[in-house]
C-alpha cells in the first residue's frame, strides 16, 4: 500500500498525526527495522502493529493486542501503510477523525525479518525477531485465507515458542504504560489537547517514582496488590531477560547479580524448605544450619526468592568456592541474599509491586546479618549502577520495573546486564590432564541449536585440583565411543578427546565468540545441576571481542594448576596477561625483573626468586648485562607478549621490575611507595595512609597514582621524569616516609623493625634503591585467592575493596568494562624530581 491511502483519510489541518508528507531521512537499505505497536482506544480498543519496510510502516490493527501465549493467535487485520514518523506519536485524535481517540506508545524496537521480508510479505508469512521494551523473540504473521466478498485482509499474529514466550499472566495487563511518557492510556485521555508528547499543553514531565531503600513499614502494612489466600505450591521463578545495556530510564531499581544458585524457600509450621529454580529439594544438600536460620525468622509462613552464595575473603560471591564448599560437604560460608517475597503469614504478594514486596521483606529480615541478608537495590541510572559493577569485577546487574507484579517466567520487567560473558553449556567430552593423574585437562562444550548439540570449543581453566579429580570420575563413567556432538568435528578438536553422554551442564566464563563460533579464553566455573542439557542454547547477547595479541610461544602442559583452591591453570594465567597486556606492558617491558617462579604452582614446594638465568629458560626471556656490573651475572628482560608468556612456561607467579628502563639504567622513572600494615590495622587507615602520601607528593608538585598490592596493603606511584638519580629519588621517598613517621608516630613507621610495627602501618620507600623492586601493576601474586596488583582510581579507594579484592576471575572484567584506564595518564604525568624544592 503506498501513503496515499493513509493521507486520503485524514485531515491534517485537525488531526495533530503526521502527514507523511515528508521524506524519510533513513536510508534505503536501513541497517536496522524499526517497529511500534500503538495501544489504540477509538471506537474499540485495539493496538496498532507496525513493522517497518520500504521506507514506510506495513500496518495491522491487532484486535485483542498481542499475546506472549503461542497458543493463543490474535486477529491482525492488515490496514493501510503509516509513515515512518508516525511511529513516534502518541496523543489524542479528535472525535469525528479518521480513528479518533486516543493513541499511546504502548511498544517500540528493532525488527530483524527471518528470510527475505518482501517474499514473506508477498507469500503471506512474515517470520522474525523483535527487539523491544515489552515484546521480543521469535513472532509470525501469518495470512488467512479469505471469504468471498471480504475487503480486508486478516491475517493472525502468533508468539514463536521461544524463551520469551509464557503462557501464564498477560503483558498487555502488566505493562499498560507507554514507552514514550510512562502514562497509562486514561490519563492521556483527560486531556484533550494531548499531542506528540502525551502531556497537556503547558504541563511539566510527570514527576519520577521515587524508591526508598530503607523503608521499614509494619510487617501487617499489607501493600495494595496483596491478597489473603493459602500459601500455593512452588512458584516458577521470574526469570530475567539478557540485555547488552542496562535501563537507563526512571522507573527501574537495580540489584548486583549474585554468582549462585537461585533457590525458593518455604517457611511453613516451623520448617524451612529449599526448592532449586525447577523445583528440586536441596534442603538438606546446604545443610540443616541455614534451614534452622530461615525457621528463626519472625514469621508463620513465608516464600523467599534469592541466591544463596559463597563469599570469598575479598568479599565477592564466588560460583566455584560455592560448588568446592558443595563437594565438600562444607556448609559454615554459605550465605543467602534474598531480593524477593512472594508470601507472607497469609497473604499472597505476588500481584504487589516489587518494591513495596521488598520493604515487607526487608522488614522481616531486619537485624539479620548472619547467613540470611538483605538484598539492597539501587535507583540510579542503570547505566551507573552497572558501571560501578564492572568497575569491582562483578558479574553483572538485575534491573526490575519498580511497580511490576511477580510473574513467572522470562516477561520482560526483570532485565539481566552483563559485565563480562557468562551461561551454561552441555560437556560433550574431556581430555585427560597432562600434568595429573585421574583428572580432567580440559572441557569439550556444546549448545543446543535447533534441537542438535553443536561443538562451540574447550575449556581449560577453572578447575580446582579436587574438580579436575572429582570431573574426572564422573565424567569417565560416562563415555561413549560415538561422537556426542552433532557436527563433525575437525582433526584438532577431536585430538585427546574422550566423548561423553552429554548429561552434565557446566557454567562457563569466556571473553567473546570467534568468528568460527568457538568460546575465547573460557575459564570453567562450576557445574550446574539445576539445568537440563536440552534447555541450554546460544544467549543472544555478546560482547564484542577486543584484539588479543598472539604467542609463538608453546605452552607444555597447559592444563598445570598454578593456583590449586581458585583452578587456575598455566593456560588461564596466559589468557588473564593476554587479556591485560595492553595495560600492564609499560610496566614489565624494557625493564630489569625479579620473579618468584613457582613451578608446583602456588602449594608446591618449589619458589625461586631470580633475578638471573635458569636451565632451560626460553629465549624470549632476555638476558642482559647491568652496566654497572660487566663481569657479574646477566639480568633478565622482556620486550614483548612472547616474552610474556615465556614467563607464565616458566611458573613466573609475581613479576618485579625496577623502577626504571634500560634505556636510562640510573634515572628512575617511578617511585613506590609501600604501605605495609601490621595485623589488626583497618582498611580504612590504610587508605587514610595512602591519601596522607597523596596530598604530600602533591605539595611537592608531583603526581600521585594508587594500586592494591595483592596481598596486605596499597602501593602509591609517582611518575618521574627519568632525570634524578637512584641516591635522589630513595633519599626523597625516605625523607617521606620519615616525615609521615614523625608527624603520626603512633600510627606510622619508617624502618623496617618487626618489633615496633604493632598497630602500626611500615611506610616502605626501600623498594627505591637501585636494583631493588616493587610488583608490577597487574601482576598476579603467588598467594591463595590468585590476588592481582590493580591499579584504581582515588575515587573507587573505599570499604567496597581490598587490596587482595581483584584476582585473575574478575580483573579481566573490570578491565575489558572501563570507560577509561585509571593510569592512562601515568606517564604523561612525570615531571623531574630535581624540580622540586
Amino acid at each position: 500500500m503506498a501513503l496515499e491511502a493513509y493521507q486520503a483519510k485524514r485531515n491534517f489541518k485537525v488531526t495533530p498525526e503526521p502527514s507523511g508528507s515528508r521524506r524519510s531521512t533513513r536510508s534505503a537499505a536501513p541497517a536496522t527495522l524499526s517497529f511500534v505497536i500503538q495501544k489504540h482506544d477509538a471506537s474499540r480498543l485495539h493496538y496498532d502493529f507496525r513493522l517497518e519496510l520500504d521506507g514506510v510502516l506495513k500496518s495491522w490493527a491487532v484486535t485483542r493486542g498481542p499475546s506472549l501465549n503461542p497458543d493463543e493467535k490474535r486477529l491482525a487485520v492488515h490496514v493501510e501503510d503509516h509513515p515512518l514518523d508516525y511511529g513516534d506519536f502518541e496523543g489524542t485524535i479528535p472525535k469525528g477523525q479518521y480513528g479518533g481517540g486516543t493513541v499511546l506508545l504502548w511498544d517500540r524496537g528493532t525488527w530483524t525479518p527471518n528470510g527475505d521480508p518482501h517474499k514473506g510479505y508477498k507469500k503471506g508469512h512474515l517470520e522474525f525477531d523483535l527487539e523491544g521494551e515489552k515484546l521480543s523473540g521469535r513472532w509470525h504473521l501469518v495470512r488467512m485465507h479469505g471469504k468471498p466478498g471480504e475487503k480486508q485482509e486478516n491475517w493472525l499474529l502468533i508468539k514463536a515458542e521461544d524463551e520469551d514466550a509464557r503462557r501464564k499472566g498477560d503483558i498487555l495487563k502488566q505493562r499498560p504504560e507507554s514507552v514514550k511518557s510512562g502514562r497509562k492510556i486514561e490519563e492521556v485521555t483527560k486531556h484533550p489537547d494531548a499531542t506528540w508528547d502525551s502531556r497537556p499543553k503547558g504541563a511539566s514531565k510527570p514527576a519520577a517514582k521515587t524508591v526508598s531503600t530503607r523503608a521499614k513499614p509494619q510487617r501487617r502494612d499489607w501493600p495494595k496488590g496483596s491478597e489473603k489466600a493459602a500459601m500455593p505450591d512452588f512458584v516458577e521463578p521470574e526469570l530475567a531477560k539478557l540485555k547488552a545495556k542496562a535501563p537507563s530510564s526512571k522507573g527501574w531499581i537495580h540489584e548486583i547479580k549474585f554468582d549462585g544458585y537461585r533457590l525458593q524457600v518455604r517457611l511453613e509450621n516451623g520448617k524451612a524448605v529449599l526448592l532449586t529454580r525447577s523445583g528440586l529439594d536441596w534442603t538438606e544438600k546446604f545443610g540443616r544450619e541455614i534451614a534452622d536460620a530461615f525457621a528463626a525468622l519472625p514469621a508463620r509462613s513465608a516464600i523467599l526468592d534469592g541466591e544463596i552464595v559463597v563469599e570469598r575473603e575479598n568479599g565477592a560471591s564466588d560460583f566455584s568456592a560455592l560448588q568446592s564448599d558443595l563437594s565438600e560437604r562444607r556448609h559454615d560460608r554459605f550465605v543467602f541474599y534474598a531480593f524477593d517475597l512472594l508470601y507472607l503469614d497469609g497473604y499472597d504478594l505476588r500481584q504487589a509491586k516489587v518494591t513495596d514486596r521488598k520493604r515487607l521483606l526487608e522488614a522481616l529480615l531486619a537485624g539479620d546479618a548472619g547467613m540470611i541478608r538483605y538484598s539492597q537495590h539501587f535507583t540510579e541510572s542503570g547505566t551507573v549502577v552497572l558501571e560501578h559493577a564492572r568497575q569491582l569485577g562483578l558479574e553483572g546487574i538485575v534491573s526490575k520495573l519498580a511497580d511490576s507484579e511477580y510473574v513467572s517466567g522470562r516477561t520482560g520487567d526483570w532485565v539481566k546486564s552483563k559485565c563480562l560473558e557468562r551461561q551454561e553449556f552441555v560437556i560433550g567430552g574431556y581430555v585427560p590432564s597432562t600434568a595429573m593423574k585421574n583428572a580432567i585437562g580440559s572441557l569439550a562444550m556444546g549448545v543446543y541449536r535447533k534441537g542438535k548439540l553443536a561443538h562451540v570449543g574447550r575449556v581449560g581453566t577453572g578447575f580446582s585440583v579436587n574438580v579436575a579429580q572429582e570431573l574426572y570420575r564422573t565424567l569417565s563413567a560416562m563415555e561413549q565411543k560415538d561422537n556426542s556432538f552433532d557436527d563433525d568435528l575437525t582433526t584438532e578438536e577431536r585430538r585427546g578427546l574422550v566423548y561423553v553422554t552429554p548429561k552434565l551442564v557446566a557454567e562457563v566464563e569466556f571473553q567473546a565468540w570467534s568468528a568460527d563460533g568457538n568460546l575465547r579464553h573460557a575459564a570453567f566455573r562450576g557445574l550446574r545441576e539445576d539445568k537440563a542439557p536440552e534447555d541450554v542454547m546460544p544467549e543472544l547477547i555478546n560482547i564484542p571481542a577486543r584484539e588479543l595479541p598472539q604467542s609463538s610461544v608453546t605452552l607444555t602442559h597447559p592444563d598445570r594448576i598454578y593456583w590449586p583452591d581458585e583452578g587456575v591453570t598455566k593456560q588461564g594465567l596466559a589468557s588473564y596477561y593476554a587479556r591485560v597486556w595492553r595495560f600492564i606492558e609499560p610496566y614489565v617491558t624494557k625493564r630489569p625483573l625479579a620473579l618468584l617462579r613457582c613451578p608446583d604452582g602456588i602449594a608446591g614446594h618449589q619458589r625461586f626468586f631470580q633475578k638471573h638465568s635458569w636451565k632451560g629458560m626460553n629465549p624470549n626471556i632476555e638476558q642482559i648485562t647491568d652496566p654497572k656490573d660487566k663481569g657479574g651475572e646477566k639480568l633478565l628482560r622482556i620486550m614483548d607478549f612472547d616474552g610474556m608468556v615465556a614467563l607464565v612456561q616458566s611458573a613466573v607467579l609475581e613479576i618485579h621490575p625496577w623502577g626504571a628502563t634500560t634505556d636510562s639504567w640510573e634515572r628512575p622513572d617511578m617511585i613506590t611507595m609501600d604501605l605495609d600494615p601490621a595485623d589488626g590495622v583497618s582498611w580504612s587507615d590504610i587508605i587514610a595512609a595512602a591519601n596522607e602520601l597523596k596530598k604530600r607528593l602533591e605539595a611537592a608538585g608531583l603526581a600521585a597514582f594508587v594500586k592494591t598490592s595483592g596481598g596486605k596493603g596499597l602501593h602509591v606511584v609517582t611518575p618521574l621524569k627519568p632525570k634524578a638519580s637512584w641516591v635522589e629519588v630513595k633519599a626523597f621517598a625516605k625523607a617521606l616516609a620519615d616525615g609521615m613517621s614523625k608527624d603520626q608516630p603512633d600510627k606510622y613507621l619508617a624502618t623496617a623493625t618487626k618489633a615496633k610495627r604493632t598497630g602500626k602501618i611500615f611506610i616502605d620507600y626501600l623498594r627505591n634503591g637501585r636494583g631493588n623492586t616493587a610488583v608490577a601493576a597487574y601482576s598476579t601474586r603467588a598467594r591463595p585467592g590468585a590476588a592481582v596488583s590493580m591499579p584504581l582510581e582515588w575515587t573507587e579507594l573505599t570499604e567496597e575493596i581490598g587490596p587482595a579484592y581483584f584476582t585473575v576471575d574478575n580483573a579481566p572484567a573490570r578491565l575489558d568494562g572501563l570507560r577509561s584506564d585509571p593510569w592512562a595518564d601515568f606517564f604523561a604525568a612525570a615531571v623531574p624530581l630535581e624540580k622540586q624544592k
